[in-house]
């Protein structure tokens, strides 16, 4: 049987994942969409409300994930050339960073505001406003904006969720983690305002407080997952919940190989997909042929969609890294 030398480096996703990526694109222009009716109606109508200003700019700042997204996604299917030999997926963990950082900067600045606005015991004034002949207290407009804004992100939070899942698309599950954080910034900004309405002038900064902190965990979060990634740590799942389970599916295919006595993986996270280098002891006196190399590749290629290319390296012993001797005193002293 002759090896299918063409899955080495492939760039293209399943026709599964293609269409959900296809539907991801569609949310997230329908995101920006949304976000740029809400970013002008919360903008006309903040006032000097703390809590509004935070709401407004927490608004903003979702606008990075859906644009990080579009960006890496029209970079990913390139085909890998002799500068970039992995492919170009990893643009989405530079997406990734990207919108953290965006994150984690907004967050520490709103914060600082916030407290400043408590210490110095500011009391914002909420006025009013003409409507029909009619005066209506300015708070009422906010909090009825901010009420409208709360379910499409609670929808769009759990499509993409499920589509990060899917695609193995850690930006993905960031910017469904932001839309948590745009509602109940909402929710939020609700509570402060109505604060002021009841004479409490401090709960208007100490629910801006408690968005700003939202942030910046959100941008603490996605930078530590993004750098991680980036800096080929071994490969979680797309919530860095846990070690994705495919490098012990490839070691346990490889160890039930005939010829093989043993096996260990490194697999790093590219984006949507990962690549493998396998290390495989022969068991004594086999010599594995080239035949038996390039179908135990595609063996192991076959598993799952996400292992994009593997490198199999026969090898006499298996290094600690990957669960050799000494494996276990190097993970005690390393504890």
């Amino acid at each position: 049987m002759k090896a299918r030398t063409d899955r080495f480096g492939r760039t293209e996703l399943p026709e599964r994942q293609q269409r959900a990526l296809q539907r991801a694109i569609r949310i997230e222009w329908a995101t920006i969409g949304f976000l740029a009716v809400a970013i002008t109606a919360v903008g006309l109508v903040m006032g000097g409300s703390q809590a509004m200003k935070a709401a407004w700019i927490e608004d903003l700042l979702s606008l990075a994930p859906p644009f990080a997204f579009l960006l890496a996604v029209r970079l990913v299917n390139k085909t890998p050339t002799r500068k970039y030999p992995y492919g170009f997926h990893r643009s989405v963990g530079v997406a990734h960073l990207v919108a953290g950082v965006a994150l984690f900067a907004m967050g520490g600045f709103l914060i600082y505001d916030s407290v400043s606005g408590l210490l110095m015991a500011e009391h914002p004034p909420i006025g009013t406003v003409v409507i029909f002949g009619q005066q209506l207290w300015l708070g009422w407009l906010m909090m009825g904006v901010m009420a409208l804004t709360i379910p499409l992100p609670i929808w769009f939070g759990k499509v993409k969720m499920q589509l990060a899942e899917e695609l193995h698309d850690k930006v993905l599950y960031a910017d469904a983690d932001m839309n948590k954080a745009d509602w109940m910034t909402a929710a939020g900004s609700i509570v402060g305002v109505a604060g002021i309405g009841l004479g409490l002038w401090w709960a208007d900064s100490a629910a801006a407080l408690f968005i700003s902190v939202s942030i910046l965990w959100d941008g603490v979060k996605n930078m530590k997952a993004a750098i991680t990634d980036l800096m080929d740590t071994r490969a979680t799942t797309f919530d860095d919940g846990k070690p994705h389970p495919d490098a012990a599916e490839i070691d346990d295919y490889l160890r039930g190989l005939p010829w093989v006595a043993e096996a260990g993986s490194r697999v790093r996270d590219q984006g949507h997909v990962f690549h493998v280098e396998s290390f495989v002891v022969p068991r004594h006196g086999m010599h594995p042929t080239m035949q038996q190399l390039l179908d135990a590749r595609d063996g192991c290629i076959d598993l799952d969609w996400k292992i994009q290319d593997i490198v199999l390296v026969p090898i006499d012993e298996l290094p600690e890294e990957v669960g050799g001797a000494g494996a276990d005193h190097q993970s005690e002293r390393n504890r």
